[in-house]
């Protein structure tokens, strides 16, 4: 039986299409995809997020813990400030990409992947030294995500902080309609935007409060079919696409995490592809002819195979096919033509920098 977050009356009252995704009961779009990017890029879009996995961790040893299992450098947090980091396992896989919100002293916040969820709870279990606690509250944690440009003029109506004191990669406790909240500002769709982190029971509230707030400055939901075309304009990868257990940071373009001057798991691989490069290599492409390119389709140059498509889509910003690959890393400079195989037929591509779109 699929998992429902505790807003699926609410998408269905709305008319959202469910579909399945992670083993999860979520909503793909309420009215259409290109709608709804739109929407997020022009004015503001609110996200269900609350299938997304927290684990506070916690104890005298919790920051040298996650110092070792993290490749990111957790002794830059202070209380009130998150990163984005990954776990890798000893192959220099990636387990998962995260977030870690330091809360205070030797406590901290991870955020997950849904479909990683078990997998990262064993996994930290199985590294876990004496006297660190790893307490899962995910179920009794909700999350949502507003996104856009008109994202703050919105949230700062209903929100008691002062939204614009609050930078990137930071995040403040604070009151929303009376809820208690935690309210970062990361994002994962290439606008400025807040994360929302409350109890459970209380989202819905939230959700509606939000929804009718943002209503005359033109504020939609927005489901996973939009969310996805909006992570892959600014290149965010996905857990799964560009990210897996036997996928490095360095094969994903995510070199820049890696903290060389640390000991973490994975390190002693992930430094040798750093110094002596890989075979392979994820990169950024548009459609030269018109034509969508999607995941695991061929690669090839010069009627060779050479890599495979790990994300694609139409951009409607970009009115055109756009997506990242897997390539060979001696065919990855931007400029270099490539062919996408769609059912056979070859495609015309090139190879551009990321990302497609930036603010």
């Amino acid at each position: 039986m699929l998992k429902e977050t505790p807003l699926c009356s609410a998408h269905k009252a709305l008319g959202a299409k469910m579909v399945e995704f992670g083993g999860w009961n979520m909503p793909v779009q309420y009215t259409n995809v290109i709608d709804e990017h739109n929407t997020t890029r022009s004015k503001a879009g609110l996200f269900d997020i609350c299938h997304m996995g927290e684990f506070i961790i916690s104890g005298i040893d919790a920051k040298s813990f996650l110092q070792r299992i993290c490749l990111n450098d957790v002794e830059k947090l202070i209380p009130g400030k998150a990163q984005y980091s990954m776990l890798c396992n000893e192959n220099g896989g990636v387990v998962d990409d995260i977030f870690i919100y330091m809360l205070k002293e030797n406590e901290f916040m991870m955020v997950t992947n849904a479909g990683t969820f078990d997998k990262d709870h064993e996994w930290m279990l199985n590294h876990n030294p004496d006297g660190v606690e790893i307490k899962n509250i995910s179920e009794k944690t909700s999350k949502l995500d507003l996104q856009g440009p008109l994202s703050e003029d919105i949230l700062q109506k209903i929100c008691v902080h002062d939204l614009s004191s609050l930078k990137r990669f930071f995040w403040a406790t604070t009151t929303i309609e009376g809820v208690d909240c935690k309210v970062s500002r990361t994002g994962y769709t290439g606008e400025d935007g807040f994360e929302i982190y409350s109890d459970a029971a209380c989202v819905e509230r939230l959700w509606n409060k939000i929804l009718e707030t943002g209503k005359p400055l033109g504020l939609k939901p927005i489901g996973l079919g939009a969310r996805d075309t909006l992570r892959l304009e600014a290149c965010y990868s996905l857990y799964g696409h560009e990210l897996s257990d036997s996928i490095t940071p360095v094969e994903a373009s995510l070199g820049w995490v890696v903290r060389d001057y640390k000991d973490f798991i994975g390190k002693e691989v992930i430094l040798k592809q750093k110094k002596q490069g890989t075979k392979k290599i994820n990169v950024a492409f548009e459609m030269v002819e018109n034509a969508v390119p999607r995941e695991h389709y061929p690669v090839q140059k010069n009627g060779a195979t050479v890599g495979e498509v790990s994300s694609g889509s139409f951009s409607p910003s970009l009115r055109k096919g756009i997506g990242m690959a897997f390539i060979r890393t001696d065919l990855s400079e931007p400029g270099t033509e490539i062919n996408i195989i769609i059912r056979g037929k070859p495609y015309l591509a090139r190879i551009v920098k990321k990302p497609f779109y930036s603010r």
